[in-house]
Formats: C-alpha cells, sequence, structure tokens
C-alpha cells in the first residue's frame, strides 16, 4: 500500500512539475531575452539603453513624425547614434515629413529620405494619425492613408521588403464621451489632449472611416509587410483584432500603450483574451510606448522597470491584479512559454528582419 501511494505521490508531483515548467514566473523575468518593439527617445541620454541591459530587454525605438520635419531629423541624428553606440541593445525606425505635399517632387523627395535613413540603419518606416486625423492639403482637404499621392512611398516600401509601422486612426473611445470610456488610460489621454479627442470633433472621418482607410490601403499593397500600432487600433475587441489578421496576412500588431484595453477585456473574458493570444501567438509584439525625453534618469528608469515588470506579470502568470488604468480586478493570462518567448522576442526578430 505504501509502495503504491509513493508511486502514485511520484506521478502525481511529475505532472505538476511538468505543468509548472510550461509557464514562466515573476522570478523569470530578468532571466528571458525581451524586446520593447515600441518605445520613444528624444535625447541622447542612455537612460534607456541602461535599464534595458539590466532588465534583459532589447529596444526598438519608433521615430514619429509628431512635432515637425526638424524634430523628425533630430530624432533619427539620435537614433542614428545611439545604434551605433548600442549596436546590441537598440534598432530604429525611420518616418517622413508631409511638408511639401502639394508640391512636384514630394513622392520622389520622401523615398529618397527613407533610402537615406535605411542606409543609416533603420529597419522599419512608420506612419502617424496625423494621415488621416490632422494634416490637410492646400484645398483643406483632409489626407487619409489610402490617397494615391502615398501609394508609390508604400509600393517602395513592399518592393524592397521594408516595413511599415501605423499609427492609424485612434482607440474607439476616441470618439465616446470621457466619461463613457472603458480605460482610464484613455479618458486621462484625451482630456489632456482635446484636439484629438474624436467625439468633440464631428466634423472629422468617423472610427469606421479611419479603419476603412487603412484596410484599403492594405488591399492594395499586399506584399507590404505592416505593424499596426497599438493593436492596430483594434484594441477594444479581441474578435476584431483577429478578424483583422485573418484578413490581412502580411499584417502583426504590437501591444504598445493598449494594456488598459487589455486588461479591461480579461476582466470581462479572461479566456477569449488567452485563446485569442495563443491562436495569434505568431503576429502579437510586445511593446509599451514608452517616451524618453531625457529628463530625470533614475525616476525613468524605475517607472520603465516598474511598467515591464507589470506588463510581464499580466502576460506570463495568472496572478489576481489591479491596475490604475481600470476598475476592478483581473487575472493574469498566464501564457505558455513558447507564446511569451513569441511575443516578447521572436515575432520581432521575424516581422522587422533583425538580426537580434
Amino acid at each position: 500500500m505504501k509502495t503504491s501511494f509513493l508511486y502514485l505521490f511520484l506521478i502525481a508531483f511529475g505532472l505538476f512539475s511538468c505543468q509548472n515548467n510550461n509557464y514562466y514566473t515573476l522570478d523569470d523575468f530578468p532571466e528571458v531575452p525581451k524586446i520593447d518593439a515600441h518605445y520613444h527617445i528624444y535625447t541622447d541620454n542612455p537612460a534607456s539603453m541602461k535599464q534595458a541591459q539590466k532588465d534583459n530587454f532589447n529596444l526598438l525605438a519608433i521615430n514619429t513624425f509628431s512635432g515637425g520635419c526638424e524634430r523628425v531629423v533630430e530624432a533619427h541624428h539620435w537614433l542614428k547614434t545611439h545604434k551605433q553606440q548600442h549596436p546590441d541593445i537598440i534598432e530604429f525606425s525611420a518616418t517622413f515629413c508631409l511638408d511639401g505635399w502639394d508640391e512636384q517632387g514630394w513622392t520622389e523627395n520622401t523615398i529618397a529620405w527613407i533610402d537615406r535613413c535605411i542606409d543609416d540603419g533603420a529597419i522599419a518606416v512608420k506612419v502617424w494619425k496625423n494621415i488621416g486625423m490632422e494634416f490637410r492639403d492646400e484645398d483643406s482637404v483632409l489626407i487619409m492613408i489610402d490617397h494615391p499621392q502615398l501609394d508609390p512611398v508604400f509600393q517602395h516600401l513592399a518592393d524592397n521588403n521594408i516595413p511599415l509601422v501605423g499609427h492609424l486612426g485612434e482607440p474607439k473611445n476616441c470618439w465616446l464621451p470621457l466619461d463613457e470610456m472603458t480605460t482610464k488610460n484613455d479618458s486621462n489621454y484625451f482630456a489632456n489632449n482635446p484636439q484629438y479627442h474624436m467625439y468633440k470633433h464631428p466634423e472629422y472621418p468617423s472610427y469606421e472611416e479611419q479603419m476603412a482607410a487603412r484596410d484599403r490601403m492594405l488591399e492594395k499593397h499586399p506584399d507590404l509587410t505592416f505593424i499596426g500600432c497599438h493593436l492596430a487600433s483594434l484594441e477594444w475587441s479581441v474578435d476584431e483584432m483577429a478578424a483583422f489578421l485573418d484578413r490581412f496576412p502580411n499584417a502583426a500588431m504590437d501591444m504598445a500603450a493598449r494594456m488598459g484595453q487589455l486588461f479591461y477585456q480579461t476582466r470581462e473574458d479572461r479566456e477569449k483574451v488567452r485563446s485569442f493570444f495563443i491562436d495569434y501567438q505568431d503576429r502579437i509584439l510586445y511593446g509599451t510606448d514608452i517616451i524618453d525625453r531625457g529628463g530625470n534618469p533614475e525616476a525613468f528608469q524605475k517607472r520603465m522597470h516598474e511598467t515591464w515588470l507589470t506588463d510581464w506579470e499580466y502576460l506570463a502568470t495568472d496572478n489576481t491584479m489591479t491596475s490604475n488604468l481600470i476598475d476592478g480586478e483581473f487575472r493574469g493570462l498566464q501564457l505558455p512559454k513558447k507564446v511569451i518567448d513569441k511575443i516578447y522576442f521572436e515575432n520581432c526578430k521575424q516581422w522587422y528582419d533583425t538580426d537580434w
């Protein structure tokens, strides 16, 4: 009897140990190689790189046309220098300006700028929400992402296997009153940035029109590799994310700055969110949208570490959690190790074709 009991105990212990080996823990965080596939740096201070080394991260810095052409050029030079000084830690994207849109030669000049940036070490090109939500031509017509003048640029990227990174549109909450938004990160952002709060600007295209324009652009360029920033602005529904990825096989998406929406959906239906991550484990990239502007390095590094560790807890463990991004409790997804490894590292290497 004792022998049989011991035998059953050893089998049960072995099964338990095997199951545990399928998942990471909080303690594994510093040991697992990771990439933050969506981060920004607008400084020559190397604090980001120092924290990345401590937490076993590589960084993909995204240049964004959010402050004029001079800032685009300045940021490009910072990124080029950071990559030269920290080639094992950082990669970066280019972006392009819309200045001179109505002048002859804009397309050729833009392609030439992109090629120069790629020669300088950029591995992708970013387009931002000002296309579709801000920029107008000389006749005050709002330019959408499927505008024919952009087609040669996107085709050039496709022909040269250069990924396009797209922050197009905004969270669906953007078209709601502040008190009806599902997450606090959205209500806080749009309270502080009313120029992008589309609920207050019915004269601009709707959420549905923004998404339709993006999809028309992708239909015109089926060979273009596209990484949709911020869960491709479909953050409100894992069903919509899945449908988008099914429709566009050359598309992936990063998670940057949309953890609140994932927490919210997890609180409502954890298994549905977990199944989405497992089913589309090859198409999702971890990212944060953290911005390093060169302020207090110690405070920034602390925030960087805390953000990374909280997200790891959500994705890797089944801990009961709370967040200042939403109300209420939710459980972490506890994704299998192989899924974590893809989301945190392998997918970024594949979709951006980098040697990290």
